[in-house]
């Protein structure tokens, strides 16, 4: 059997690699609040801060800032962060599917909400 030597280079790009991709995808998503805040009348250039952005997501979906805070706390932040989803898409005029989309596949759409032609409504409960 043939050994592998592993090399300076092979590490080197794999990092250069890795951080790039993540890089990317930073980007991506920040574009995607951005947009998502900018639709529901909210600061586009909170979705670079962190913890503000999950404040100004909280005011999107219609819910109080404070709320933020149980984010914090293990198991309820799941519940929570739920719940924050299905304000929105019920914000944006989608239902419980998009919602487990949200949940379950974001990165598919996330830019669906911030890309696509859906407005921004006010809820009643």
């Amino acid at each position: 059997m043939g050994e592998y030597h592993y090399t300076i280079e092979h590490s080197f790009f794999g990092s250069w690699l890795h951080i790039s991709l993540v890089l990317i995808v930073t980007v991506f998503y920040i574009a995607c609040l951005w947009r998502i805040f900018t639709k529901a009348g909210q600061p586009g250039w909170a979705a670079i801060i962190p913890i503000y952005n999950m404040v100004i997501l909280f005011r999107v979906g219609q819910m109080n800032p404070w709320w933020v805070l149980a984010l914090f706390v293990p198991i309820l932040n799941l519940v929570i962060y739920i719940m924050v989803l299905h304000r929105i898409s019920r914000s944006f005029g989608h239902g419980v599917g998009f919602t487990v989309g949200l949940f379950l596949l974001s990165f598919i759409f996330i830019p669906i909400l911030a890309f696509g032609s859906d407005t921004y409504r006010k809820l009643e409960d």
